[in-house]
């Protein structure tokens, strides 16, 4: 009490974790801080960068397209996507979620290394100081929003009371403007404390030789460390062996085969759907609002454009039909290759009177959620692998994933390979 009373007399520091002397783990210190943080030096700009390509590829200068309408200059960098490489995007947003996850006990790790920067008193002393602080806040915080929105979203969370897609955006760039400023204040600092002891020396000394780091100016060193319970290449080898473990339990999301079972973190579980049709399910039917019915007999495909044109599946199934086999990748981490058959999207467009399209939206019978109309551009039309898919794996496509028809273009975000299409407009607005 006699604490407390000084610190609301102004004197004195607040009680608790504000005091040096509460903190008193023997391993913190500028060359813990700096290993985790070259960690993540290398980690977390590839995952800003790959979550901004990410963005890209959903082309949000088409109609339709821009979840995030009010980013402004934020989208000063966005180009056309490419269909080719097939396999870009599925590397990509791949990279993007899996190094992501396997970050997260790296990231929690390097907060509990500085933490007690984080309850410094006073705040600053100088405008330098200042500056430091604001951008180790905006760092510390923009950090904790991006991962937990992007896991709570990958896991199909939604528990926002704002919009993910523009809130993640924003976060991004926050985040990216702090580690450029908290990267030019700390490198040299950084490259300081990793050239004050050897890492392999490090990893030699075991729990009994292990002493605290000299006193540094970040106060990271406790004040009173109390004694050590583990040595710091235990404590490296938890973090690295968390990494490690929360990388082997969903990398399986990316790949086809028998290591795609050992992906127990991924969102949509293991077993999809029967024979052909066994891979990943983003939606159902039931989830959207399709039913067997709409999707029935009576289902009229609509091509829109010079003339309207409709057709039936079995009239899709008369026209030269054509297969890829390509890969297909969603915004939650998981990709898949299938062998797709069906009708080039160019033979449609010419079917209703346009020989160069320069583009289309197409439109869906789902009824709930996101994406029920996307929009595609003119090179992602006339690249002769892009389908209005009927069949996979040499059977009809099940009703979760598609059937009666769903596009499929090389090298889209998955909700771009729309399911359930029942109208095509190749009416591009000039």
């Amino acid at each position: 009490m006699a604490g407390v009373r000084e610190w609301l007399s102004g004197r004195g520091r607040p009680p608790g974790p504000f005091r040096p002397e509460f903190w008193r783990s023997p391993l913190r210190g500028p060359w813990l801080t700096s290993v985790f943080g070259l960690v993540l030096l290398v980690g977390l700009p590839i995952v800003a960068l790959t979550g901004l390509v990410s963005y890209a590829a959903y082309n949000p200068g088409l109609p339709g397209n821009d979840m995030t309408p009010s980013k402004g200059l934020l989208g000063f960098y966005l180009f056309d996507w490419p269909t080719s490489p097939v396999w870009l995007y599925r590397l990509t947003q791949g990279t993007h979620v899996i190094l992501g996850l396997t970050l997260v006990p790296i990231l929690l790790a390097k907060l509990w290394s500085v933490i007690p920067k984080l309850f410094a008193w006073p705040p600053f002393r100088s405008p330098a100081q200042l500056l430091e602080r604001v951008s180790l806040v905006l760092l510390v915080g923009g950090a904790v929003f991006e991962f937990v929105t992007g896991i709570l979203n990958i896991q199909l969370f939604y528990v926002f009371p704002f919009s993910f897609y523009p809130a993640h955006l924003y976060g991004a760039w926050v985040f990216l403007a702090a580690l450029v400023v908290h990267v030019a204040l700390k490198l040299p600092r950084l490259v300081t404390a990793l050239r004050s002891r050897g890492f392999r020396r490090e990893m030699r000394t075991g729990l009994r030789d292990t002493r605290p780091e000299p006193p540094d100016p970040d106060d990271l060193v406790a004040a009173a460390p109390g004694p050590p319970s583990m040595s710091r290449r235990g404590l490296l080898a938890f973090v690295g062996g968390g990494s490690l473990t929360v990388l082997g339990l969903s990398v399986g999301q990316t790949m086809d085969g028998p290591i795609r079972s050992t992906a127990l973190l991924a969102p949509h579980g293991r077993d999809y759907g029967p024979g052909p049709n066994d891979f990943q399910v983003n939606k159902t039917a039931a989830s959207v609002g399709v039913t067997a019915a709409q999707a029935g007999p009576g289902w009229r495909l609509t091509l829109l454009g010079a003339r309207q044109v409709l057709l039936t599946r079995q009239e899709l199934l008369d026209l030269p039909l054509h297969t890829y086999r390509l890969p297909i990748a969603c915004v939650e981490g998981w990709s898949t290759e299938q062998e797709w058959t069906g009708v080039r999207l160019a033979d449609l467009a010419r079917l209703c009177g346009v020989a160069e399209p320069g583009g289309v939206q197409a439109r869906s019978m789902q009824q709930a959620g996101f994406f029920n109309q996307v929009s595609l551009s003119a090179g992602q039309v006339a690249d002769h692998r892009s389908l209005l898919a009927l069949r996979v794996n040499g059977a009809d496509l099940s009703l979760d994933h598609g059937f009666p028809a769903r596009i499929m273009v090389p090298n889209a975000p998955g909700v771009h390979n729309t399911k359930w299409v029942r109208e095509l407009d190749f009416r591009v607005p000039s």
